[in-house]
């Protein structure tokens, strides 16, 4: 998201729900910023709706933010319809003279930009272009310019080359593609290798939508392309129909791996007619892996089978992965270990593989043979780690590594304009736009610096900023500084309610949204618990309490209550299975107990074969997070045995 749309973002959430933002951070009576924070706030807002507001005080110009609130005033005036911006663009080019590489200048620039390409100064366009910070839209403006000023040399290929992607671009690059069919530049070769592109990322509706001009002969196996990729069923059928093999190839490439991987018993069925249909080697070995993936993702007997078919050299590691946990699900240690065991060294290496080959030593040849390779995981902390202590019979403590702080450089740190903001951003709900700062300002700091501002981001209670900067800096266990008891009292309240384990809790929060109040994810599921209204309410219904607005969910009380209710019902839905719970909480109740095992299955070997990559990591981030959370609660080692327990049907 562009800083113009962060802006743009913020400001209405300031407008249509003032309080919320506000109410986020309560004022403390001692903080002597808090009424200039609530005095921009409302500058802020006025300015984005173009209302005349009270004049600025000194208080207020002085302010480290009210830049933001100068930004927003130019760019509502560059916005007008029918000018005149005479006045705007004189106060866009001395604010960008003042303010030119921060955040604030930037989102400036861009909207400075887009109101001279709307107005067409081309030139003024030109002199004012940053390639350094442009978005596509604007790079797109750049060719426009150059095409209105004549300047066209070499201009073709780098039209070209934005042309040719696999995605859908903004509405300010068709001048320049206009252009390129003016002069006769984009012949139907070109436009049907950006169809191509196009299918091969999937995007098979703006593909038809690109490939209407060409000729119909041209255009004919592109649209069976799209079709093959829509109705992969009905494509493999209609080859098995055919006579001769013609198609095989598109097949191949796109409806056979859709359907293994969609409806694999599906795909099952097709295997023999199609297999037989097979012009090589290359072509068997393909139809046999994608089936067999589209099978151990099922969980499906069958998938060990299919993986036999598949010659050694066509398995790289992603295929190995899936081929062991095929056989962990069948309970077939031996084929786990000789996946394993074919890994790359770096993947074999890893604390996963490392606890599973331990795992199938432990069936094959006993626990003492096993021992050593648990030993081995045992200090990673991690998921795996815990799973090996537990395996041993041992406790947990994990191997905390403090990051020592020096307080003199963390406040040098502090004083700095860009940190200065991203705080005073963050107190005022502006958290996109402080993230955007910190980062500005970040990037400026010598080697040396760096590590102490994962402190300040824990001071200031910045903690996805803390834990990403860390993550950065390769530090991770650190646990006191990047394990907050964030919300401690909101969860405690939350976690009694529901009859959770108040460590559990803490462990969820920190996995969806790193404790941020205003998170917001492209599903729809917003706030410190991650829900979507709908669920939200639902939950609400359900508990006899307040029904919530999408609003009421960037209240983090309000959001850690409607979240531990949501957990509680999972788990009492799933028999107390917390790890099934987990994975209903982010894939939703149906895929979760699609996963559920036709017997009785570890939980460590069910946890693994969750066929989301994304969920697969969350069940055990969560697990091991809220085991860390305990740790730091009660100082003593923890028991993981209960993680080794079996997942009934």
């Amino acid at each position: 998201m562009t800083e113009r749309a962060l802006l743009h973002r913020w400001l209405l959430a300031v407008c249509v729900c003032l309080a919320a933002p506000l109410g986020a951070q309560p004022r403390d009576a001692g903080d002597a910023r808090a009424e200039t924070r609530e005095r921009f706030v409302s500058a802020y807002r006025a300015a984005g709706l173009g209302i005349a507001g009270p004049a600025d005080d000194e208080q207020l110009r002085t302010y480290v933010l009210y830049p933001y609130v100068r930004a927003a005033r130019i760019e509502r005036e560059l916005g007008r319809a029918g000018g005149p911006w005479q006045a705007a663009d004189e106060a866009a080019a001395e604010f960008l003279g003042e303010h030119g590489t921060a955040p604030v200048g930037i989102a400036l620039r861009r909207a400075w930009l887009a109101s001279l390409a709307r107005r067409e100064l081309w030139q003024a366009f030109a002199d004012r272009y940053d390639s350094r910070t442009a978005t596509t839209g604007l790079e797109c403006q750049r060719l426009s310019a150059r095409i209105a000023l004549a300047d066209t040399a070499d201009l073709a290929p780098m039209t070209l080359e934005r042309w040719l992607t696999p995605h859908q671009l903004p509405i300010e690059c068709e001048p320049a593609f206009a252009w390129l069919r003016a002069q006769s530049l984009l012949p139907p070769d070109l436009v049907a290798r950006r169809v191509e592109l196009l299918l091969d990322a999937g995007r098979v509706p703006f593909a038809r939508v690109i490939a209407r001009p060409l000729p119909p002969t041209e255009a004919a196996p592109l649209l069976a392309r799209a079709a093959a990729i829509e109705r992969p069923a009905q494509a493999i059928d209609a080859l098995l129909a055919s006579p001769g093999d013609d198609g095989i190839d598109d097949v191949l490439r796109d409806a056979w791996p859709r359907l293994a991987r969609s409806d694999p018993a599906g795909g099952l069925a097709r295997f023999a007619p199609l297999s037989a249909r097979a012009q090589d080697s290359a072509h068997a070995q393909k139809l046999a892996l994608d089936l067999a993936l589209g099978l151990a993702w099922d969980r499906r007997p069958e998938a060990l089978d299919l993986f036999a078919r598949v010659a050694p050299d066509h398995l790289d590691d992603y295929a190995l992965e899936w081929h062991a946990r095929a056989a962990l699900w069948a309970g077939d240690w031996r084929v786990a270990a000789d996946a394993i065991a074919a890994m790359s060294p770096a993947l074999r290496s890893s604390s996963a593989w490392r606890y599973w080959a331990a795992r199938a030593a432990a069936e094959l040849d006993g626990r003492a043979a096993a021992r050593e390779l648990y030993a081995s995981v045992v200090g990673d902390d991690n998921y795996y780690s815990a799973l090996a202590a537990a395996r041993l019979g041992d406790r947990v403590v994990p191997r905390a590594e403090p990051l020592a702080a020096d307080p003199a450089k963390v406040d040098r740190i502090a004083a700095r304009t860009p940190f200065a903001r991203a705080r005073e951003l963050a107190l005022t709900g502006l958290r996109d736009l402080a993230t955007l700062e910190w980062h500005h300002g970040y990037a400026a700091l010598s080697d040396d610096l760096r590590p102490q501002a994962v402190h300040l981001a824990a001071r200031w209670e910045l903690h996805d900023i803390a834990v990403a900067t860390a993550t950065s800096l390769g530090i991770f266990n650190d646990y006191a500084l990047l394990y907050p008891f964030a919300h401690a009292d909101a969860v405690a309240a939350a976690a009694k309610l529901a009859g959770l384990e108040r460590h559990v809790l803490f462990g969820l929060l920190r996995q969806e949204s790193l404790f941020r109040w205003d998170a917001a994810s492209p599903s729809g599921a917003v706030g410190i618990a991650q829900l979507t209204p709908d669920t939200a309410r639902r939950v609400a219904r359900r508990w006899q309490l307040p029904a919530p607005g999408r609003g009421d969910l960037f209240d983090a009380p309000t959001s850690i209550t409607l979240g531990a209710a949501h957990l509680a019902d999972l788990v009492d839905a799933f028999d107390g299975q917390l790890p099934v719970a987990l994975a209903a909480y982010n894939a939703g109740a149906n895929a979760a107990r699609r996963w559920l095992p036709e017997r009785a299955i570890d939980a460590d070997v069910w946890v693994e074969n969750i066929p989301y990559n994304e969920t697969r990591a969350y069940v055990r981030r969560v697990l091991w997070h809220g085991l860390v959370f305990e740790w730091l609660d009660s100082g003593r080692p923890q028991n993981a045995r209960e993680w080794l327990d079996e997942i009934e049907p």
